[in-house]
């Protein structure tokens, strides 16, 4: 469930890495346990008493056995045909171009950074809309992967799935202490027909997944989504190229915004990210977003080779360039 392992680099520097199992650790886990164990270390180095840590009790049920009633209930016939629609769509869906389907993988990560005045006119953009800053760059995957395509002007269907944590909706619920999985997710289908606009496109898709959002999709569809992954996971060859991939990109409904940066290099923490293996099943590309001391820093994540670093470092400026120009600003 956990490992952890000390990497030695040159110039006397060190990397920690801190794994842990999916299913007791999801977005918000991860989170409060960098800050707690950040929180830990300054006050061991300032010679003062640790401070005590929220003690929530014993680990808790599973997200299925904690999900209101009355929202996850759903008639067989509409289950199935909820099924049947998710199975039907996905033979629909576009991807990226896969470079190795074959071999071995694993996951690796590049990074998109922007500066705090674009960060600042991003979120401004946002807010004037009425929209969370998932929408914006779910717009911006969206636009960049179809750029990347031989034909701009061809109708084509994208994926998305949006996580959105469920901590206080469950019965009982639940604090961000409580650690373990609890994010739940939801499929959105988005055509693009070539020359949409950022704002345009981002508001229509943060529309459509805060519908699903209205309508308990995150709880009425989760065991069918999670049924559907388990027989990917069997059988591979269900999905394109045998790639288990589930969408064009996933993103998470909330930022984590980290204004720690201080007590970060107190304890002598240049840098850190935090994400998620891609390479079972999932999407081409998962989006970890963090505000930074006002600057946007998203670590996104992707299967390798199956997407090769350069056709991925590819779709990352060009995600960025989309949102630079959206808000009327140059690339740097």
């Amino acid at each position: 469930m956990f490992f952890a392992t000390i990497y030695a680099l040159p110039n006397a520097k060190w990397v920690l890495v801190l794994r842990l199992h999916a299913s007791a650790c999801d977005r918000t886990t991860a989170v409060s346990l960098l800050r707690e164990l950040v929180a830990l270390v300054s006050e061991e180095v300032r010679g003062a008493a640790p401070k005590e840590i929220a003690d929530e009790g014993e680990v808790c049920l599973s997200i299925e056995d904690l999900a209101p009633n009355k929202k996850v209930k759903k008639g067989l016939w509409e289950r199935g045909i909820g099924m049947l629609g998710y199975s039907v769509n996905s033979l629909r869906l576009t991807n990226l171009r896969f470079k190795d389907s074959r071999s071995p993988r694993s996951s690796q990560v590049v990074r998109l950074q922007m500066n705090q005045q674009d960060t600042e006119k991003i979120i401004a953009g946002c807010k004037s809309r009425g929209i969370k800053l998932c929408g914006a760059l779910t717009s911006a995957g969206i636009i960049a992967a179809h750029k990347s395509k031989n034909r701009v002007d061809k109708q084509r269907k994208y994926a998305v799935v949006t996580l959105t944590d469920c901590r206080s909706l469950l019965e009982p619920s639940l604090s961000n202490h409580h650690f373990g999985f609890y994010h739940s997710a939801i499929l959105n289908t988005h055509v693009m027909k070539g020359g949409e606009k950022l704002w345009e496109l981002a508001q229509k898709v943060y529309a459509a997944f805060a519908s699903y959002k209205n309508c308990n999709r995150h709880f009425s569809d989760m065991a069918d989504l999670n049924f559907l992954m388990c027989k990917a996971i069997d059988n591979p060859g269900l999905t394109p190229s045998s790639s288990l991939r589930t969408a064009l990109l996933s993103v998470f409904e909330e930022s984590v915004t980290d204004n720690h940066a201080a007590m970060q290099k107190e304890v002598g923490v240049e840098d850190y990210m935090g994400c998620a293996a891609a390479h079972g099943i999932g999407p081409s590309i998962a989006i970890f977003d963090t505000i930074r001391d006002g600057r946007l820093d998203c670590v996104c994540v992707y299967p390798s080779p199956l997407h090769s670093r350069e056709q991925m470092q590819e779709f990352i400026d060009s995600m960025k360039s989309v949102l630079v120009e959206g808000c009327g600003g140059d690339v740097v």
